[in-house]
């Protein structure tokens, strides 16, 4: 029997071999690392179609809506008025005194729009609701998780998702637009007060602010709500799904590590694609 073509078609199939293994294991590592943010994406859009069905709004629900809005205003208000004063000590103040030393006043409301409004203050509300109202659904989801209470929940036939999550994401996206406009109010006084005091700027407060509010194109008006909602529902969502999907043997301080770097990423990632597609 001849053996003439055997060696070719064994390294034929040895290659084929090879390319379905690594296609595979190219498929499981992106499936793997996909899965989390197409779960994120999912579960954050059932929280907004969920919001707008009123039999939803059960009494349990919006109990805990009001408890959880309260907490991210009142944990994050104060927060929101420091960090925005250094904002417009270091930030507002600073370009309104350099501009002025340079003679280019007329451009300042331009240059806050872009800075001020478009990045800055989107991704520091962000990180101020998820350093105080993200690690309280880490901790309280992940103690429910652990001790075995969310099984508990689903044996009475409540669905999680309302109860637990669905709340908890509006209220982190109403928060963010609240805290949002707090932030750009605070910043941009405290910057005009430092400025007028330090004979950096002349004028009304009233006619800096409407230089501010003519220097904002009407894109701005759509874009900043839209992203102020979005990042507090999905600082919201990417804490919960964090502590609902809690690995054995985590600890809650294990668990707020990570819901803290995924809150981070969610961040920068949601503010970039929302600034890109201005």
């Amino acid at each position: 029997m001849s053996l003439a073509g055997t060696e070719p078609h064994l390294a034929g199939s040895t290659v084929w071999r090879w390319l379905r293994f690594s296609l595979a294991w190219l498929g499981r590592s992106t499936r793997r690392r996909l899965h989390f943010a197409l779960t994120l994406a999912s579960l954050s859009g059932g929280v907004v179609l969920e919001a707008f069905r009123w039999h939803a709004w059960r009494r349990p629900v919006r109990a805990e809506f009001w408890r959880s809005l309260r907490t991210a205003l009142a944990g994050g208000l104060i927060a929101t008025t420091f960090v925005a004063a250094l904002i417009g000590i270091g930030m507002v103040f600073q370009a309104l005194y350099w501009l002025h030393v340079a003679g280019q006043e007329d451009i300042a409301g331009t240059i806050l729009v872009t800075v001020l409004l478009r990045e800055v203050t989107p991704i520091l509300i962000g990180i101020i609701l998820l350093g105080r109202s993200g690690t309280v659904i880490l901790s309280e989801l992940g103690h429910l998780q652990m001790s075995g209470h969310s099984r508990a929940i689903r044996a009475l036939g409540i669905d999680p998702f309302l109860l637990l999550v669905m709340p908890r994401g509006v209220a982190g996206a109403l928060a963010g637009y609240t805290l949002g406009i707090v932030f750009l109010l605070v910043a941009l006084v405290v910057g005009f007060v430092t400025a007028s005091l330090l004979g950096a700027l002349s004028g009304s407060l009233w006619s800096f602010l409407d230089s501010i509010l003519r220097a904002t194109a009407p894109i701005d008006f759509v874009i900043f709500p839209v992203k102020m909602l979005t990042i507090g529902l999905t600082v919201a969502t990417t804490t919960a799904l964090t502590a609902l999907t809690i690995r054995e043997g985590d600890s809650i301080g294990r668990l707020i590590a990570r819901g803290f770097m995924r809150g981070m990423l969610v961040i920068m990632v949601t503010s970039g694609l929302l600034s890109l597609a201005a």
